[in-house]
């Protein structure tokens, strides 16, 4: 088994509605919704490879809570370790830097966007635990 991809992603809630970002066309999953976030780096502990991916593609930086959910996908390229951290941006205004579209929705709206894979049993927990 090829080796496992570390994830990190933001679980970022306004209101009543949290971040969904849409993977620019130039990626794997093209225009698939995912929660900001990427790989971490060599060396970098999850919460500062978080803090570096918000900065990088939202331009904010973000406090990093507690692991809402961690999963384990194998998509046909790569097989990663994804955890969600609840987080909260600490400073800044949300830029588009890299994703083709970012939105605000409530978990009433899951169904209408099409997500990684990867993201399915995060949803489903989002759904049972905010509705």
């Amino acid at each position: 088994m090829e080796n496992i991809v570390q994830v990190v992603a933001a679980l970022i809630w306004k209101d009543n509605k949290f971040m969904i970002c849409q993977r620019p066309a130039n990626k794997t999953r093209a225009f698939q919704w995912e929660f900001v976030g990427g790989k971490a780096e060599k060396g970098e502990t999850r919460e500062e490879a978080l803090i570096r991916e918000c900065k990088e593609e939202l331009d904010v930086t973000v406090k990093v809570g507690d692991i809402f959910m961690e999963v384990d996908h194998q998509y046909p390229d790569i097989n990663v370790h994804l955890t969600l951290f609840n987080s909260e941006i600490a400073e800044g205004e949300v830029k588009m830097l890299e994703h083709n579209d970012i939105k605000w929705i409530t978990p009433d709206e899951i169904q209408n966007f099409t997500f990684c894979p990867a993201d399915k049993d995060i949803l489903e927990k989002i759904i049972r635990e905010y509705k």
